[in-house]
């Protein structure tokens, strides 16, 4: 296991909350109820997050030396892609790049957790994961409400989110507040995978802008997924 991990995996859990920040401030969904995109959205959401498991896997050969210039390239693709949303199109291939070095880059907070509470809580964690995502999923493309009205709050939430945060890191804490903090983190992101997903159904995606939305959806996921497993630590500590 690399001496790194411990550091490594803080820095990547502070970089996904700020990529969900770049995207969250402006929507990227036209007005065009075009809903036959949404299968095209899925799929590359889903072949997302394989290759983002193949990055990770790929992360255990990758020397501690380059976490943290992977860690930057991964940010600069996020505030490229933050500008070319205004153009609504990025292309597969920037998706499916960024994945692969997000999933390099989550190797050593992986590592760490499986170190600490084992590899069966983290899949626990993941499954725990799989299940509200997909349920707010399905409530949110299934029902008539329109959560639009969502967004400007979330957004005031994950930008206060994202100060505790960093406040965190130069006074911690306690395992209580670290717990509650986490649960407020599973409430910001489910909102967002409920908002998301609302959005899709009522103002439709283009096909141009397939990619971006994946990458908004695997952004939700990863952040979700990451308050859970912190969740699962503390409270694996506990016992």
């Amino acid at each position: 296991m690399h001496k790194v991990n411990r550091k490594l995996y803080q820095k990547h859990k502070t970089l996904t909350v700020i990529s969900k920040i770049k995207f969250a401030g402006e929507t990227m969904y036209t007005h065009a109820t075009n809903r036959s995109q949404m299968p095209s959205v899925l799929k590359a959401f889903a072949v997302s997050l394989a290759i983002a498991m193949l990055g990770m896997a790929a992360g255990i050969y990758v020397p501690p030396s380059l976490f943290l210039p992977l860690a930057i390239i991964e940010l600069g693709m996020i505030i490229f892609a933050f500008f070319l949303r205004r153009k609504k199109a990025i292309s597969y291939t920037f998706l499916y790049s960024f994945t692969f070095i997000s999933g390099i880059t989550a190797y050593p907070m992986i590592s760490h957790y499986v170190s600490t509470i084992g590899a069966h809580a983290v899949i626990m964690a993941l499954a725990a994961t799989t299940a509200v995502f997909t349920g707010l999923a399905v409530y949110a493309t299934a029902t008539k409400r329109d959560f639009s009205f969502l967004g400007g709050m979330l957004f005031s939430a994950l930008l206060a989110f994202l100060i505790i945060y960093v406040l965190n890191l130069f006074w911690p804490l306690n395992s209580g507040g670290m717990l509650a903090f986490s649960f407020i983190g599973v409430f910001i992101f489910s909102g967002y995978v409920l908002y998301d997903f609302n959005r899709m159904k009522h103002y439709g995606v283009h096909p141009e802008e397939v990619p971006l939305i994946a990458l908004n959806l695997y952004l939700d996921f990863i952040n979700l997924f990451i308050q859970i497993l912190r969740i699962f630590g503390i409270l694996s500590s506990k016992d």
